[in-house]
């Protein structure tokens, strides 16, 4: 419990992996309706896009996490 309220212990990094999926399911949901409602090019980018996007995003958030991670390592090994 102190780790969740003194930031000792990252929580985001679990939940990159839930957005992740929300925002596929999102960028295909966009796209298909996009599609239904005539536009068959437009709808295909969105799905293309949206899903490039949300990778790119969630994999830089990933990145940002790990060397988070790998600092405190190195703080940690400096201490001692």
């Amino acid at each position: 419990m102190r780790e969740l309220f003194f930031f000792d212990n990252m929580v985001t990094p679990k939940f990159i992996t839930i957005l992740y999926w929300v925002l596929l399911f999102s960028a295909v949901l966009g796209g298909v309706g996009i599609i239904f409602s005539g536009s068959i090019f437009s709808g295909l980018m969105t799905i293309l896009g949206g899903v490039i996007f949300a990778r790119i995003w969630c994999e830089l958030m990933v990145v940002l996490f790990k060397i988070n991670a790998n600092l405190q390592k190195i703080a940690d090994r400096n201490v001692e």
